[in-house]
């Protein structure tokens, strides 16, 4: 099993691949690993006028569902409320759309899967 170290380098460079990755789609990346007590936040970006909440998740294997299968109910809620709170710190980009998308990055077969509009939040 990877140490904390090893999965910290790991997840450094699957979030840096996903930077990559959305700019080279067109989105303009306005910040990275945004943390607050709610939660933490690994891109936010920007694509036209949609202010875009990303989480990356790596994973070496499909075993308990992949990455995919990791953004749980929880994990959504605690997006959500550090979202807010980002938007509360940015009065410019409060009243403007967003979205949460979700790059799942196997790092077992270098593939990354791009899930735009994720979740819905209600309210």
């Amino acid at each position: 099993m990877p140490d904390a170290d090893s999965r910290a380098t790991s997840g450094a460079a699957a979030e840096a691949d996903a930077v990559q990755f959305l700019t080279g789609r067109g989105l303009v990346i306005l910040d990275r690993n945004v943390r607050c007590r709610l939660g933490e936040i690994d891109i936010v970006a920007r694509e036209g006028p949609c202010v875009v909440f990303v989480e990356v998740r790596l994973r070496t294997s499909e075993r308990f569902g992949g990455a995919m299968a990791s953004v749980d109910a929880h994990k959504q809620r605690r997006l959500v409320a550090t979202a807010r709170w980002y938007l509360g710190r940015h009065p410019k980009l409060a009243n403007e759309p967003c979205r949460f998308d979700v790059i799942g990055v196997a790092s077992n077969r270098g593939v990354m899967t791009w899930v735009r509009d994720a979740f819905r939040v209600d309210g």
